[in-house]
């Protein structure tokens, strides 16, 4: 290993040479864990944390927040009881000591592969994941139901004269995750129950942009704390060793505590809701955190354990830039360089786009959920600061929020992914498109998302949104069309969502640079995508079958390869791009489609309420026969390439060539 090498390993300790893996291939469990000495802990969490970069250089996956839950993690797994105890993450992208400490070691390179291991928990994977999780904020509200069920098992043995053992429920939840709304609903129950749910607070103050707003502040202003929690746990130490102290003794010394508490913290939000508050802990000292897990597990009332660690701890790449390390594709491990890519993304082109209408527009606003980097809107926020709101993970606050913002004359734009928006569909529908209010909404990773599975498939939005009143939907193909579709939404007075995928952008064709027509599509012949192939068709004569495919904008790339493919079969195909999901110019199609024998609808979304759906009905209602489409079936889709989830669908330019010819 070059020196170079080694320095980006700052935190590492004797694990500059590399050596085998020794203690972490030992454990198939948490039972193994509980045996390895205190001294070999830090060891261990060397080997965990080289096993975690090295796969995810490899294969891609959630970097900086995984490297900075590993002393958490052990420490949870030492002292409480899993499977029997119940360990939830939120959104769970945190989750890989987890799985390397539950028996996944020996599959742990198949992390987010196709037919692999999942980057987040999945019940079929283990019985130490017990909810399939990936969208913030879900993890209280589970805990609580969980422990809930758990309470009234527990109470029916009881009442049978059993004595059944208590069980536990743990939930880790960072504070990122902390500025969604549902996290603090359950909160507000969970003080009402008054059970014994214990919740780790994972303060590294970053969700995946770093966190904004009161909460963030509010977190800081508790860790200026300390002196109180070292004061308790000496006078804890004490208590611990008097006889009998649980008695009257010991609701003196709460008491007392409770005194000194207040003088030193003021007020608590979490002690207001009813928990008791333990910390801030140092995230990276394992016997700090036993301890006082262990303390905490005794306690009978709901309890917040606060919790200070680093993302990216050990690797200094992502120590220094966990942002960018939050969610990565391979990697150099020498100096963290990421595999750049020269074409032009779908995200690239939206931020391009915005960024050149804004500096003409002082009312467009830009809005996202904790997604800054990830949506493209970095660039604005760098240029236009007083213009631009990361209202943290708070997907349904930012789409009302919009909604306020167009009533007071702004243009607002709100860019989130496809899988996320799918939290503020009621927010969309009530807060937006009853009162027609002029918001823009940028649905990134719509489609097949490669690698991050069922939770983030972006597949949904079109059956969610298409029978909204009001609401206008564009799909753009190209990067191109993506511009004129943003420049025409800007100016729309309506709302209007545009959805597209994490993807380069093709390459542009003469045909998508035609003005906007509402509710029109983009109409290529074969002469302009396939040149050489057409030229067989020149002679009218030889045309045995026309085909017309229709597809939405975000899996024109293969549609495009289908095409080509069933020329060189014989079959002459055109392509009609929808530009317009909704509003749709029936007649206008109904106009093209009559000039062909057969029509293929391809749609990167669920068949059942897609657009594909609705044009097969409007064609059967005009007397058309041969009609096939092509969606997403009703089912989750796990990791994979893009090309492997569309494959899984029937999505592949493969698998539609193979359809149609076997007609």
């Amino acid at each position: 290993m070059s020196k170079e090498t080694a320095k980006v390993f700052t935190t590492f300790s004797g694990l500059f040479l590399w050596s085998a893996t020794t203690i972490l291939s030992k454990i198939n469990s948490p039972s193994d864990l509980k045996k390895v000495s205190e001294k070999d802990l830090p060891n261990l969490c060397d080997e965990i944390r080289k096993r975690i970069i090295e796969t995810v250089a490899k294969n891609g996956g959630h970097l900086a927040s995984n490297l900075g839950v590993v002393e958490l993690t052990v420490a949870l797994h030492r002292v409480f009881e899993s499977p029997e105890d119940a360990i939830i993450f939120d959104v769970s992208h945190q989750c890989y000591t987890h799985k390397l400490l539950t028996g996944r070691y020996k599959d742990f390179t198949s992390l987010r592969k196709h037919s692999g291991l999942s980057g987040f928990t999945r019940r079929s994977e283990s019985q130490h994941d017990y909810f399939d999780n990936g969208h913030s904020s879900t993890s209280i509200s589970q805990g609580l139901g969980l422990l809930t069920a758990w309470d009234k098992i527990e109470a029916e043995q009881r009442a049978l004269g059993r004595n059944p053992k208590s069980r536990k429920v743990v939930v880790v939840i960072g504070d990122g995750a902390l500025t969604g709304g549902l996290a603090y609903e359950a909160l507000a129950h969970a003080g009402q129950l008054s059970k014994n749910l214990i919740i780790v607070l994972n303060d590294n103050q970053m969700s995946i942009s770093p966190n904004n707003g009161a909460i963030s502040r509010y977190l800081s202003s508790l860790t200026m704390t300390g002196f109180y929690q070292r004061f308790r746990y000496f006078v804890d130490g004490i208590v611990d060793k008097i006889p009998n102290s649980e008695n009257h003794i010991a609701k003196l010394i709460y008491r007392f505590k409770r005194a000194v508490k207040g003088f030193f913290l003021n007020t608590n939000f979490f002690a207001d809701l009813g928990f008791e508050y333990v910390g801030p802990l140092d995230g990276h000292n394992i016997k700090e955190l036993e301890d006082n897990l262990r303390r905490v597990r005794r306690l009978p009332k709901p309890v917040i354990v606060h919790i200070l660690t680093k993302k990216g701890k050990g690797y200094s790449p992502a120590e220094n830039d966990p942002a960018s390390f939050h969610g990565v594709g391979p990697f150099q491990i020498s100096d963290g360089k990421m595999e750049k890519f020269d074409t032009l993304s779908f995200t690239e082109a939206f931020n391009n786009t915005l960024m050149a209408l804004a500096e003409n527009n002082n009312k467009i606003m830009a809005i996202t959920a904790a997604m800054s980097k990830g949506t493209g809107l970095d660039t604005f926020a760098r240029h236009y600061p007083e213009r631009f709101f990361d209202v943290g993970i708070a997907e349904e606050h930012a789409v009302t929020f919009a909604g306020g913002l167009a009533a007071g004359g702004m243009i607002p734009v709100v860019a989130i992914y496809s899988t996320f928006i799918q939290r503020a569909v009621d927010q969309i529908i009530h807060d937006v498109a009853l009162s027609n209010y002029h918001v823009v909404f940028m649905f990134d990773r719509a489609g097949a998302v490669p690698q991050d599975g069922e939770t983030h498939q972006g597949i949904f939005d079109i059956a969610l949104l298409r029978p909204v009143p009001n609401m206008t939907i564009l799909s753009p193909a190209t990067a191109l069309d993506l511009s004129l579709c943003l420049m025409w939404a800007v100016n729309a007075k309506r709302p209007v969502a545009i959805r597209y995928p994490k993807l380069s952008c093709p390459s542009e064709l003469p045909s998508f640079e035609g003005a906007m027509v509402e509710g029109r599509g983009v109409l290529l012949k074969n002469a302009e995508f396939a040149p050489n192939l057409s030229l067989e068709f020149e002679d009218s004569e030889k045309h045995a079958k026309k085909m017309l495919l229709v597809c939405t904008g975000g899996i024109f790339d293969e549609t495009l390869v289908t095409a080509r493919n069933l020329l060189q079969k014989g079959v002459y195909t055109d392509i009609y791009s929808l530009r317009f999901i909704k509003p749709f110019d029936e007649n206008y199609f109904l106009s093209l489609a009559k000039n062909y024998d057969e029509v293929a609808l391809i749609e990167d979304g669920v068949k059942t309420g897609g657009v594909g759906e609705y044009i097969e009905n409007l064609l059967f209602e005009h007397g058309f026969k041969n009609i096939k489409v092509f969606a997403f079936p009703e089912r989750f889709f796990a990791q994979g390439t893009r090309a492997e989830v569309l494959s899984d669908a029937g999505l592949s330019s493969r698998k539609i060539v193979e359809r149609i010819c076997n007609r």
